[in-house]
């Protein structure tokens, strides 16, 4: 047998109301709240799911991803 490295990449959205005094600030405060562990998107809403065989001489551009 042989060893292989596979990556499995999810995308997960949600929705967060904020307070702010314009767009920007929303945007900030909204990004102050996630790296603060404020906002989690687990479980979030599944939104992707795709998978590809990571080979030793490719670089990412030539990764072939499979969605499923």
């Amino acid at each position: 047998m042989k060893k292989y490295t596979i990556i499995i990449e999810e995308t997960v959205a949600g929705e967060f109301e904020i307070l702010a005094d314009s767009e920007a600030d929303a945007v900030e405060k909204a990004i102050q709240k996630y790296k603060a562990s404020e906002f989690v998107l687990e479980p979030g809403e599944l939104l992707n799911v795709r998978i590809a065989l990571l080979k030793p001489d490719n670089d990412d551009s030539e990764i072939e991803w499979t969605e499923f």
